[in-house]
């Protein structure tokens, strides 16, 4: 009886957790490129300043997710655009995608990040 409260009780917090989860899509390389053909698409590069100078997709605006000023860098970007959001390999912007879900956002994420970005073939600027 106590092995069934417990698993009772991990799949209500699961439960919870989803409800709370934000929502964005994760998208290929190719279906990335198609959503930033789009005039109502904002690009957002979430990584450090060093890695954006270093390359980054055209177009593209820099916010540190992992800088402690990141949300309030985001609250100037205009909510009627859809964010791109994209980092190195797709972690980083994961995390920055949740944060600005529940910031009212609508957002989209390379899943590969710029690794993906590159490996596919597609255009950086240096």
């Amino acid at each position: 009886m106590k092995m069934f409260r417990n698993i009772l009780a991990v799949l209500g917090l699961a439960t919870a957790c989803t409800a709370c989860a934000a929502e964005f899509q994760s998208l290929s390389v190719d279906e990335f490129e198609t959503m930033l053909k789009s005039d109502s698409v904002m690009l957002v590069d979430v990584r450090t300043p060093a890695e954006f100078a270093e390359s980054h997709i055209d177009g593209a605006v820099n916010i540190d997710v992992n800088n402690a000023a990141f949300v309030k860098n985001a609250e100037s970007l205009d909510k009627s655009k859809q964010l791109a959001v994209y980092c190195r390999s797709g972690k980083r912007s994961k995390r920055a995608a949740n944060v600005l879900s529940d910031m009212g956002f609508k957002v989209i994420e390379l899943n590969t990040g710029i690794l993906g970005w590159k490996a596919s073939g597609k255009a950086v600027v240096k």
